[in-house]
């Protein structure tokens, strides 16, 4: 299977030393003919989130936290895990469960990080929590993979003394807030999903709708800018980069093998398109139905629709979140 690849830079440190820029999620993808997609121009890195989050990695590295090593490791291990809890159906979710589209607090960026003696290199996406599981081992964070995918394939990481994690970032500026990831715990690497843990339990969760929205559906989908556009509507998120829960629509539906597909029907609705292009770094971010409130998919990146269509938004149905989940009142039992 083909994996998307994301763009990053390349800057010089002082004495030598090499930090590869950080690596952005929503540039092409997952199907073969991800060559025709348009890149999206990358932004500059910023080196303050990148030395805050370099800094929270050394300070870890004593508390004996989760490695990098540790959850690529888990990723290939857990990858297809169904796990004992569910996730409930919230397909019209109450009042206070629905997410209010004048922020983005309800979602929080996910940094995999890993620093030798060459150099440095992160790797940033979106991502937000999950109400299923047990809340007292944690909060669940529901993620891309395709940044771990990037970050797995430095040499870096096979460098002696190096020291690596991946971490759940949230706050703006100088009210950043960094909590380590306590391991993998499912993943679904063909549909671009990863599912985390972390040791804290106060991150807000999205209600996630187990059926899939309608084509020409109204959503509203966080989109993430490493620099503030001067329209209007873009607020702080981390550190000193913006967010906005930009309006859009549904376009349609495809299989893995890119054949057009709808709902209702017994057709596979393995990826979403929609519409408008997400911005880098927007991947992993959650794809809310308007009306309802509720999560109706996950922001991957962008793919070439066809040639008269052009680029379309490509993301994940949340149906295929509840595959990671066990099915409401079924209680696995133990062989």
């Amino acid at each position: 299977m083909l994996r998307p690849q994301t763009l990053f830079l390349r800057r010089r440190r002082p004495f030598g030393r090499l930090r590869v820029g950080r690596a952005y999620a929503s540039v092409s993808s997952v199907l073969p003919d991800c060559s025709n997609a348009e890149p999206i121009q990358q932004p500059a890195p910023s080196s303050e989130l990148d030395d805050f989050l370099l800094a929270s990695l050394s300070a870890s590295v004593s508390g004996r936290c989760t490695t990098l090593r540790d959850i690529v490791h888990q990723y290939v291990e857990k990858s297809g895990c169904v796990l004992a809890s569910s996730l409930p159906y919230e397909s019209r979710p109450t009042g206070h469960r629905r997410p209010t589209f004048d922020n983005g607090h309800s979602v929080v960026m996910v940094a995999h990080c890993v620093q030798s003696q060459r150099g440095d290199k992160v790797t940033v996406s979106s991502g937000f929590a999950l109400s299923g599981g047990d809340s007292n081992e944690g909060a669940l964070i529901i993620t891309c993979a395709h940044t771990l995918e990037e970050i797995r394939r430095s040499p870096l990481l096979l460098d002696d003394g190096v020291a690596s994690g991946s971490y759940i970032v949230s706050g703006a500026a100088s009210l950043m807030s960094v909590v380590p990831v306590a391991g993998v715990v499912s993943a679904i690497p063909r549909s671009d999903i990863l599912l985390m843990r972390t040791a804290s339990s106060d991150l807000l969760t999205l209600p996630v709708s187990p059926y899939p929205a309608q084509r020409d559906t109204t959503i509203r989908a966080h989109f993430v800018a490493h620099t503030c556009p001067q329209e209007a509507g873009w607020t702080p998120w981390v550190g000193n980069t913006c967010s906005k829960w930009v309006r859009g629509t549904v376009v349609g539906y495809r299989d893995f093998a890119g054949r057009e597909t709808n709902p209702g029907t017994y057709d596979s609705l393995s990826h979403l398109l929609f519409s408008p292009l997400p911005t880098p770094g927007s991947s992993g971010g959650p794809i809310v139905d308007e009306e309802s409130g509720a999560v109706v998919g996950i922001v991957l990146g962008t793919r070439m629709d066809n040639r008269v269509e052009g680029v379309r938004g490509w993301g994940v149905p949340s149906e295929t979140i509840f595959e990671m989940f066990s099915l409401p009142g079924f209680r696995r039992s133990s062989l």
